[in-house]
């Protein structure tokens, strides 16, 4: 018997099936069908795939939908390898298996130079750090939707359980009919034979469930007709009907009740003594229940009443001598003006991400020199749909209904709260009213479990206040960088030299949702670094080093993590060169980029669709930024004028390469989405701390980009052979370089500090 083939018995009386095995992924990437909850009339294919009595194929779905198209996206994987309409696609909440774990999200791309092919230098210590944080977490089976990884991460999967299926199917007709499977048409979910028998998937799913399934391959992509397609998201109608259940729509049942937070004002402080009785004398108010620290939450008092008015009016009515942070009070004045002297520092003694050359000998014999300093704030996430959890626990079970990035890590944190085992905490996943990694976190979570301990068996649905919210978020990191060129005499870079400054996230985040995974020794967290040490420009001598601080503001991922500002520092810093150099921005990039023609393509790309170097009216003026991140190559120029001294951005072009694209309406919305993010956080966006007490409480504070400032923005899309890379936050980092270029190129002030309009 050949290598790639089996010999198949028990198929009947006599039978016997000679079947090329062929090249199926590893098993434990497609699971069994045990992994799937089993409904009659439904049966199991592999761990992915699950056919329905009607011949609708059921997806088990592994990622959270919070708006970024995701479950088309991935639904639309499945429906191209099994020829079926995107419709038919049904979906069900995945399991726990580690099959399911998705671990990209804290590895992202490796810490690799994009002209480096081999691991190299410094980075390499802090890829070892985070393999080894990758390689347990995969084991443990985490599961999360983050890092833009999710399309990436199931490329490969989805389509490989989806073609197995597939050919089972196919097998299974091959059998009933006794015909030839190469000769079976597959379309729209019917397997035929032009000698007229037929069958649609449902009535073959048994006989598939127990058919090997041969030799399988993945369809071409010369017969791709739904890959690649702008099909419409599967989510659209619901959430244009209102039928779409997000967690602050559920209601478990009549006797729900509803709790509301109240946090210590002051970051990391503590209460009190509480007001229970007069809080207990408020209408409608039944129960008053304090809250410790789990997983990074805030010492804070929950109010559970018959309704979430009362509930509301009650928190909002504490007064009480709130506890200040025993180690003192928090400042962002203060962490502020350390962060530049400590990327000072950084550029000479920090940990060098990435190094080659002869930095210091470089820079001391450049003709010209030239450096800078920049720096930007604490970041909220600001979702609009505010932190909320609903929890029932009852005769040692839990149950939860909630919308997080982290499915797995919530139930953990419910199971840890409750004191029971995991496998007794049943989580049910909603939409996710706005993630961009606040999500990612459990606090919430584990504040439902601890009021809904105290209810008695009746569900509890807990929710923040806007203000709290913004007050007790998990930030993103203010960060500076400070930046050293050296220059030939005609302006080209010999020497870069980068030191920057600002809060690892990874630890602190583990420290809070995975404590497990924490070990004694603290690994280089490449978040900090990132779109600093793998910038792609050609210049001989580099060193990009980082120093970690620990300013005790909680801080978290935060969309597209440390590319968020260190793209505004690196592409701000290349425009100053190039300007020093007395080149066109766009000439002068593409000049350091030999040797990337992806990155050179993209540039071009967005530079010819703004019409780079036509002449613009008076009062306008274009800037540009290239950033890599995620995988994805995004460039973007904008165009704007000046308002009362202010940035008025009327038009933004973008162009990205992030490989083979999936649907390309999805992605376009994500650019866009992405760069009305960036422009609300490059505009307005700033955290102010003082004395503890977070400065902004609700949106007059913290305003968000509205639609009367919203500008035209376009997509471009590149053509590609490569696997699909990430689309969520690729758009968001070169929106603020490519502003702030831009403002300079309109008035020729260099504004190096975010945000633009702060004051």
């Amino acid at each position: 018997m050949k290598r790639r083939s089996l010999l198949l018995s028990g198929l009947g009386a006599s039978a016997a099936l000679l079947v090329g095995w062929g090249y199926l992924p590893p098993r434990s990437r497609l699971g069994h069908a045990g992994s799937l909850s089993q409904v009659e009339g439904e049966i199991g294919l592999n761990g992915w795939i699950k056919i329905a009595a009607n011949g609708d194929v059921i997806l088990a779905m592994n990622r959270s939908e919070m708006g970024q198209g995701v479950h088309t996206a991935l639904a639309q994987l499945v429906a191209e390898e099994l020829s079926l309409p995107l419709a038919r696609v049904r979906l069900m909440p995945a399991g726990h298996e580690s099959m399911y774990g998705n671990i990209a999200m804290f590895v992202g791309s490796l810490p690799l130079h994009p002209r480096q092919t081999e691991p190299g230098h410094a980075s390499l210590g802090a890829r070892l750090g985070q393999w080894t944080v990758a390689k347990l977490a995969r084991e443990l089976g985490i599961n999360a939707t983050g890092g833009s990884s999710s399309v990436a991460d199931a490329w490969e999967p989805l389509r490989w359980a989806a073609a197995t299926a597939r050919q089972q199917l196919l097998g299974a007709a091959s059998l009933r009919w006794k015909l030839p499977l190469p000769e079976l048409l597959l379309e729209d979910g019917l397997i035929s034979h032009v000698s007229g028998p037929s069958a649609h998937f449902g009535e073959l799913a048994k006989e598939a469930a127990a058919t090997p399934p041969g030799e399988v391959k993945l369809k071409p992509k010369a017969k791709w007709s739904q890959i690649g397609k702008p099909l419409a998201r599967s989510d659209l109608a619901a959430k244009v009907n209102g039928s779409a259940v997000f967690g602050i729509d559920v209601r478990p049942g009549k006797d729900l009740l509803f709790a509301a937070v109240r946090h210590s004002p002051m970051l990391g402080g503590g209460l009190g003594v509480v007001p229970v009785n007069a809080l207990l004398q408020q209408p409608g108010v039944l129960r008053v229940v304090q809250l410790g620290t789990v997983a990074g939450s805030h010492a804070a008092v929950a109010v559970v009443a018959r309704n979430s008015w009362h509930a509301q009016r009650a928190a909002a009515s504490i007064e009480m001598a709130w506890q200040q942070r025993p180690a003192g009070a928090l400042n962002t004045a203060v962490i502020e003006s350390r962060l530049a002297d400590q990327a000072r520092e950084a550029a000479e003694q920090g940990y060098a991400f990435f190094s080659q050359g002869e930095v210091d000998k470089a820079l001391a014999q450049a003709p010209r020199k030239l450096e800078a300093l920049y720096e930007a704030p604490y970041l909220a996430h600001a979702t609009m749909e505010p932190m909320n959890c609903t929890a029932c626990v009852k005769n040692g079970r839990v149950e939860v209904w909630v919308g997080t990035q982290v499915p797995g890590l919530a139930r953990a944190v419910a199971a840890r709260v409750a004191g029971v085992a995991e496998e007794a905490v049943t989580l049910h996943l909603t939409y996710l009213g706005g993630g961009f990694g606040r999500r990612l976190e459990a606090d919430h979570v584990g504040q439902a479990v601890r009021v809904a301990m105290d209810t008695g068996g009746v569900p509890v649905q807990l929710l923040w206040s806007r203000e709290e919210d913004m007050t007790h978020d998990f930030y993103r990191p203010a960060g500076a960088a400070f930046l050293q060129a050296g220059l030939s005499a005609e302006g080209q870079p010999l020497a870069l030299r980068v030191g920057s400054a600002g809060d690892a996230i990874t630890p602190r985040w583990m420290e809070r949702v995975i404590p497990a995974l924490v070990g004694p020794v603290e690994p280089p967290d490449k978040t900090a670094s990132e779109g600093l040490f793998d910038q792609p420009y050609a210049i001989p001598h580099q060193r990009i080093a980082h120093q970690a601080t620990h300013s005790g503001v909680p801080i978290g991922f935060w969309r597209s993590v440390g590319h968020s500002h260190n793209a505004f520092f690196i592409e701000s810093f290349v425009d100053e060169l190039a300007h020093a150099a007395g080149a066109d921005p766009l000439a002068y990039r593409l000049a350091l980029l030999e040797g990337l023609p992806r990155h050179a393509a993209v540039l071009k790309r967005a530079a010819q669709e703004a019409g780079w170097g036509q002449v613009l009216p008076k009062g306008l003026a274009r800037g540009l930024a290239l950033h890599e991140s995620f995988g994805s190559i995004v460039a973007q120029v904008i165009e704007l004028s000046s308002q009362d001294g202010k940035p008025r951005v009327h038009r933004v072009v973008c162009a990205i390469d992030c490989g083979v694209v999936v649907n390309p309406g999805i992605v376009a919305q994500q650019m866009e989405s992405a760069v009305i993010f960036g422009l609300t956080a490059a505009l307005y966006g700033r955290v102010d701390i003082k004395d503890g007490v977070v400065q902004q409480r609700n949106f007059p504070d913290y305003p968000l980009l509205t639609l009367a400032q919203t500008p035209r923005i376009e997509t471009h899309l590149m053509a590609s052979e490569l696997p699909p890379t990430g689309v969520g936050e690729p758009g968001t980092p070169p929106v603020a370089p490519a502003l702030a270029n831009a403002w300079f190129a309109l008035t020729g002030e260099r504004r190096r500090s975010l945000p633009l309009l702060a004051g």
